[in-house]
């Protein structure tokens, strides 16, 4: 059977169901997975590590157990985790160079995605400690947007994003620290699922950056990103936040309700310089249109942010350093992640304690907002992706003003724990994603997709796809090396 018999073109929902109806067996996805991986491997650099060998057995055994009657959600279904999550055998680098060791027991999330039945087929690149919405790093070179290689996918889960844009795998696992899996996702024109804090287990972390961290989903449609959240979710024992599940499965199946929908283009304040690119205030524009003409009441309206930045750097920082202290040989590390650390040493004491306390006061600020509109939505991002290495060879601080001018919509969730969905929103003129956001309160990740899935019907958004007969622009690079790009 050729590859493209067996593309992932049909996505998680489609080949979950192929395989339990047996046209299909969980070895044959798994070696068309791993031969497209190893194709794009030199130009698109998505996977930090390919389990060939051991993705092959688990494939094989899947079908043992298909063969003998099992049906589980994911059964044989070959997906990626980022590399911030363990799996039994492989390191866990997060993006930073160096010898790790292998783990010996999976994260919980991946033994959730193992107890569904998928195989694992390898773990995506992050940028170092997942601090950037690039995924670039001296570890590994450089990570590509299948839509155009001279651009970045986005990060910390740009990996992820490459992979399930590029259709490598129908489905993966990311994380969200300050909008990383929605900042990929809007850059890839994927749907990023951010779920409420908690929803998708950390451990071995009782909790990730100090709460801001969560794991998400990235897919090609809500149906396939509810299919793997529910699959994911679920807590640990140990688990500091702990959410009544919900089925986000059948949550995607449903038409919502009449909502009243604010749209919002206000950023919280930085005290950094940062504008809203006009193509992507349209495509935004355009979307509030569609939801008034699905019967949404869609008002301009903002949330009141107030001082959420100053809550941010702390814990965000605080993060960098618990991590830092894990790393083999620290030397090894970015510049910028060791200005991370000193700032931490001057913020991670009272400082990340009065940003943790203020989490509820800040919750009932901003979630004023919901006494009067059902979702906010904004844009994803303030501008369309970054050209690669754009951001390389910067310092901290420029990075960071940088960084906030392109990216300033997301953070803001990470730090109140809860949920948001980001929707593509179309092509620039140039050809490159963009996207939008659908926020809530707590625990609407059900209304968050059923609006998302309600949207996607009438904007068929998995029909578009990077165009591989698409010239670039000049010569690319190999992945290992960035250094015509810097220039």
């Amino acid at each position: 059977m050729s590859d493209s018999a067996l593309s992932t073109t049909g996505g998680l929902v489609d080949m979950a169901a192929a395989l339990a109806e047996g046209s299909v067996s969980a070895r044959q996805l798994t070696e068309a997975a791993l031969r497209r991986i190893a194709a794009a491997q030199p130009e698109l650099n998505a996977f930090r590590s390919i389990r060939t060998d051991a993705a092959l057995a688990e494939a094989d055994a899947a079908d043992r157990r298909l063969a003998a009657g099992e049906r589980l959600p994911l059964l044989g279904v070959p997906l990626a985790v980022k590399d911030d999550m363990d799996v039994t055998g492989e390191p866990t680098a997060f993006g930073c160079a160096g010898p790790f060791a292998p783990k010996t027991a999976d994260s919980e999330a991946v033994r959730r995605l193992r107890a569904a039945g998928a195989v694992i087929v390898g773990k995506t690149h992050t940028p170092e400690l997942g601090q950037w919405p690039f995924t670039e790093g001296e570890a590994f070179g450089a990570t590509r947007n299948p839509w155009n290689p001279h651009y970045t996918p986005g990060g910390s889960s740009g990996g992820s994003a490459a992979a399930v844009a590029a259709g490598l795998v129908p489905a993966a696992l990311g994380s969200d620290g300050a909008g990383s899996v929605r900042i990929p996702a809007a850059w890839t024109h994927l749907v990023g699922v951010k779920p409420q804090r908690g929803r998708i287990s950390t451990w071995p972390e009782p909790e990730s950056f100090h709460g801001l961290t969560v794991n998400g989903v990235l897919a090609r449609t809500v149906a396939d990103a509810a299919l793997l959240l529910d699959a994911a979710s679920g807590p640990h024992p140990e688990d500091l936040h702990r959410p009544a599940r919900i089925s986000a499965v059948e949550a995607a199946r449903r038409a919502p309700r009449r909502l009243r929908i604010a749209l919002s283009f206000s950023m919280a304040f930085t005290a950094t310089p940062k504008s809203l690119d006009p193509e992507v205030r349209s495509a935004v524009e355009r979307l509030a249109a569609r939801l008034e003409s699905l019967g949404h009441e869609v008002i301009l309206e903002d949330p009141r942010y107030g001082p959420i930045g100053l809550t941010f750097v702390p814990r965000a920082t605080s993060g960098v350093r618990d991590w830092v202290a894990r790393v083999p040989d620290p030397a090894l590390l970015d510049p910028r992640t060791h200005e991370a650390v000193r700032t931490a040493r001057v913020l991670g004491g009272l400082a990340l304690r009065v940003s943790r306390r203020a989490e509820t006061a800040l919750r009932w600020r901003v979630g004023e907002i919901f006494d009067r509109f059902d979702v906010v939505l904004t844009p994803t991002t303030a501008t369309p992706p970054l050209r690669i290495g754009a951001l390389a060879g910067l310092g901290a601080m420029a990075t960071d003003r940088a960084m906030i001018a392109a990216c300033p919509y997301a953070w803001t969730w990470n730090v109140l724990g809860w949920p948001g969905v980001n929707i593509p929103a179309g092509l620039t003129a140039a050809g490159l994603p963009m996207g939008a956001q659908l926020l809530g309160p707590a625990d609407s990740e059900p209304l968050l997709l059923g609006l998302a899935a309600q949207l996607e019907a009438e904007e068929n958004w998995a029909a578009l796809r990077p165009d591989s007969r698409r010239v670039p622009e000049g010569p690319v690079e190999r992945a290992g090396s960035m250094q015509d790009d810097r220039a």
